[in-house]
Parts: structure tokens; sequence; C-alpha cells
């Protein structure tokens, strides 16, 4: 087993999940299998009671894991499945530390961060890295890492000094990406934060084997030469990602600064010089983003609008999609509390600004959330979706949404509500699961992978997977459709084209005689990749685009 540590210096959200992706996407384009494990020194035990705003998205893996968003960039760059174990937490660590300390596992020692917790950190790696994530269940040969060098983030450091040596050399790599700033007023790339972020690793045991610089713009040869000299590495361990147009390219820049050969003779890998037709058809796909010049406007009416990290994987899916029918995509953030009647009294310019954007969208999302706020706007968007034709798609809360401005605007139940939002409304068309909400936050949702089955042949939504009489994608909710109310719906045309095996679960909802206007329970954003969009969001870009019906006519097959 081969391990890559990639540490982040000056800053976060530098890109360290990008780059580890990308170089795993190298890698696994020579042949190798890889995995990958994200480290996070927040005590929480999941991401999963996060803010959206305090990591970005909460991720969903199919074992029902809430981790980090980074585990999604792996995922889709490397198209593999991860465990929750894939992500590890300081309140993971202490947890299992602790639990073996009330066991008796430790025989009456004192149990101290060293050894205890630095050699459990090194245990959870190497018996993680050995587990299968590719479809043919085979052992990986490579494990990607990413951590930080924050204070709450030392006992992880430290159990990486230690691990180089048990490891040996030539199954140790550690890249560094940092930050190469360009202040306006000189115009000049510092490599001052750099010189700093690598002694400071030095100086808690981690030397470098490869720098990964950031930047905004290319970076000068001289700036090259200067972090060599300053920083003890050799100018072909120097290198320079700037920003560039689309993720895609990132694993382009890393190869052509001879990244495959240095990771051959460091690590002593079995692979050819040249990579294999996956990172050819990663250059045709980069080169082909950058040449879109049809665009597709899909506005996407969320109440946390003002990170897009928060819908990370929603962007990617509809980016994913709409590069496959070959548009450019403009996805426009709409906060849906804008689009109140209550934002007109309060702020008129924003209230019409809003409408404005969701008018001139070629289509709408409205994805998950928890909470009420919002939810008003939402409505009133997803009610002009369903009233002006437009195609929409609704995810999760988005779901449950269109069944309750249906029930209101359709079946005139005024106060149709969900019981999330009003417990005491007497038309409950969206309930909270008992077995599901217990009273503790984490983990206690409806979580991962289930399936959901078709009971009609008549379905849009069946036709875009490709005829399939089921599906497996993720879920992550606490409340559902009304299973005892759904015989209304269906009788004005709204119907419930996809349940749980059990037939009791709501999991898919089709409006009759609108272009596109589709509800789905479960999560398909986080199965999404590059080369393999998801249907539900393809269907939304077809329609968007006007391509949907000639798409399904052809036999869901994509035109040249």
């Amino acid at each position: 087993m081969k391990y890559i540590l990639v540490t982040g210096g000056v800053i976060s959200g530098i890109g360290k999940g990008i780059i580890a992706s990308s170089i795993g996407t190298i890698l696994k384009s020579c042949g190798l299998r890889v995995t990958a494990i994200k480290i996070d020194p927040y005590i929480n035990i999941d991401a999963g009671t996060f803010s959206p705003y305090e990591h970005g998205e909460v991720f969903v893996l199919n074992d029902g894991g809430e981790v980090d968003l980074d585990l999604g960039n792996y995922e889709r760059f490397l198209d593999i499945s991860l465990y929750k174990d894939n992500n590890i937490t300081t309140g993971k660590i202490y947890q299992h530390v602790i639990n073996k300390e009330r066991h008796g596992d430790y025989l009456g020692k004192t149990v101290q961060v060293v050894p205890h917790i630095t050699d459990a950190v090194q245990e959870w790696v190497m018996n993680q890295a050995k587990v299968p994530v590719d479809d043919d269940k085979k052992e990986p040969q490579i494990c990607l890492g990413g951590t930080i060098g924050d204070i709450e983030g030392m006992p992880f450091v430290e159990a990486f000094r230690q691990f180089q040596f048990k490891a040996k050399r030539e199954n140790f790599c550690n890249i560094h990406v940092s930050l190469v700033p360009q202040p306006n007023a000189t115009g000049e790339q510092k490599t001052k934060p750099t010189q700093n972020s690598v002694r400071a690793l030095r100086g808690l045991g981690l030397s470098p084997d490869l720098i990964v610089c950031r930047s905004a713009k290319p970076i000068e040869m001289a700036v090259k030469e200067k972090i060599s000299m300053f920083c003890h590495v050799e100018p072909e361990q120097v290198i320079f990602i700037h920003d560039v147009s689309s993720t895609y390219r990132v694993p382009i820049l890393l190869e052509e600064q001879g990244i495959i050969k240095y990771f051959k003779q460091r690590l002593n890998l079995p692979i050819d010089d040249q990579p294999s037709d996956l990172l050819m058809k990663w250059k045709k796909m980069a080169c082909r983003y950058e040449r879109l010049l049809k665009v597709c406007s899909i506005a996407l009416v969320g109440k946390y609008t003002k990170l897009s990290d928060c819908y990370a994987s929603v962007f990617k899916a509809l980016e994913h999609s709409a590069l496959a029918i070959n548009y450019k995509l403009d996805l426009m953030y709409i906060d849906s509390t804008e689009l109140e009647r209550s934002m007109e009294a309060e702020n008129s310019v924003k209230y019409h600004q809003a409408w404005h954007k969701l008018c001139k969208a070629d289509g709408i999302l409205v994805p998950g959330g928890f909470g009420i706020r919002g939810t008003e706007g939402k409505l009133q968007a997803i009610s002009w979706a369903r009233a002006k034709k437009k195609p929409f798609l609704g995810v999760c809360l988005g779901m449950q949404l269109a069944v309750v401005e249906f029930a209101r605007n359709c079946l005139n139940w005024e106060d149709a509500n969900s019981t999330e939002f009003d417990p005491d409304t007497k038309n409950p068309v969206v309930i909270d699961m008992p077995e599901h909400n217990p009273g503790d936050m984490g983990g206690t949702m409806r979580l991962g992978k289930r399936r959901t089955v078709f009971k009609t042949e008549n379905s849009v939504l069946r036709k875009l997977y490709g005829d399939e009489m089921f599906v497996e994608e993720r879920h992550r909710h606490r409340y559902e459709v009304n299973p005892e109310l759904t015989h209304c719906f269906e009788e004005k045309g709204l119907k419930f084209v996809g349940h749980d095996t059990e037939g009791n679960r709501m999991e898919i909802i089709e409006l009759e005689n609108h272009p596109y206007f589709v509800g789905v329970q479960f999560h398909p954003e986080f199965s999404s990749r590059p080369m393999k969009p998801s249907p539900p969001y393809l269907g939304l870009l077809l329609a968007a685009t006007g391509t949907l019906n000639a798409y399904l006519q052809r036999g869901c097959k994509l035109s040249p």
C-alpha cells in the first residue's frame, strides 16, 4: 500500500480536495486502484448536524455516512463509492479511544494523546485503506489522505509524522498545497507565505515531497526557482495550479508538469510514463467544456445561496448534465426568502430582482433543506413553474413542497402543510417518520442508499433511467409524503410513480400534461459523475433546452 498525504497551508479552502482528487484521477488513469480518506479536526462525530454555512454541503454516502463535501469530490473524480469511515474526525477518534478505555483494553495504562490517539489514527488509516471502493471489489493500491495543520489537528499531524517511518519512505509521500498571493498594489507573486507554511510543516516533522502552489494567474519560472531554493526541494517538485475555467483542467495541468514520472520514481510504482485513455477522456471533456456556446439557465431556489459550496453536488450534477448535452450552465442562485410577499414590503428591489431571475430561467430547481425559513418563497417558485409549465425538479424538501403546493392550489386544501412546519395542520400532506425521529439530531434520519421501485411504465423518469424496474439512490430525510392522502393527488394528475420496496413511502412524483414537473425524495446529485450524469438532472436540462422529447424518441441516447 502506498500512502499520499495532502496537507494545506496559508488558508483553508485552498483546494486540497480537488488536488487530491486530481492526483487520484491521474494514478487511476495509469491503471492503479485508488481510495481516499479525509481527516477533519473538528470534534463532531460527523458532518450531519452542521449548518451548510459552516463547511458547505453535507455529502451522503451509500452506507448513510454524512461526511465532508471533499468526499464528494473524491467520489466524482475517481468514480468510487466510499464509506463513512473514510471520513475521520477528532470526535470519531476520541470516541473510539474512550470506548476502548471503558472496555479495559489499555490494561490500566494512562490514556494519552501520544501514543494512544496517534496510534488509533494510524490504525484507522491502515485498516480503511484496504477496504475496496471500486465495483470490482479489489483492494486499493494507493490511499490518498488530506488534513490541515490547525491547533486542533496537531494529533493527526503527529500521527503522520510517526506513520511515515512505519510505512517506510518508498511507501509514503507528502504533498503540501500552499498559496502564492499576488497583491494588486505590486502585481508581484509572493513566496513568503509558502516558505513560512513549509517551515511550519517541517517544524512538525513532515517534509513535503511536492509543493503545489495555488495562484490566481500562471506562476513565473523565477518564482518556482525561489520556492525550490527556500523550501529545500528540486524545481520539478514545485507544481503550479492557477485558477482555471473548470476543475476538469486540474488533472491535465498536473500531468503536464510531470507528476506521473515523479510518482513512478518516488513511490516505485509499476506504471508507464504515459496515462491511459481515461485521462484522454478528461482532456476531451475539459476542451469541450471550454468550447461550449449554447447556454441553459437554471434557477436554484434555496435558502443557503450566499455560499456556493452549500449546494456543491447539486451544481456538479447540473454541470455534468449540461456538459452531456453540449450546453453551458448558467446557474442563478435565488434566495427563496426574496420571493416571498413580505420581502416586497421590506425590500422591493430585492423582491423584483429575484422574480426577474426566476422568470427568465429556462428551468427551476428546488433542492433539499431543513426548517421553515424560506419555504413560502419556494412554494411560490413551484407554483409558478407548475402554472407556467416551466421545467421543474424538486429534490427531497423540494418534492415535499411540490406536494404541499399542489394540495393548496389544486385540491383547495388551504392549510395543507408539512408537520415539520405546522404540527397542528388539518391536512398533513407531509408527515414525520416516527422511527427516524427519536429525539437526537445526529444520524437519526433515513440515510444512505435505498431502492425505489417504479410502479408504472408510463414514467418520464423511468425512461430516463433506461427503463429500469427500480433504481438505488441515496436518501437523507426525516419527513415523507403522507401515504393515506396520495389517491387525492393522483385523481387530479399528480402521479406517485415510484415508491420504496414496501410500497409505503412515496419516492417520485410526476405531473401530467407538463413538459417536466418531477419531484424525488432521494438525492440523485450524490451519484452524478462527470461522464455519467444523474437522470433526474439530465431530464431537467433536456426539458429546459426543449430537447427532452427528441432524447426519449432516440431511446435515451445523446446526440453526437
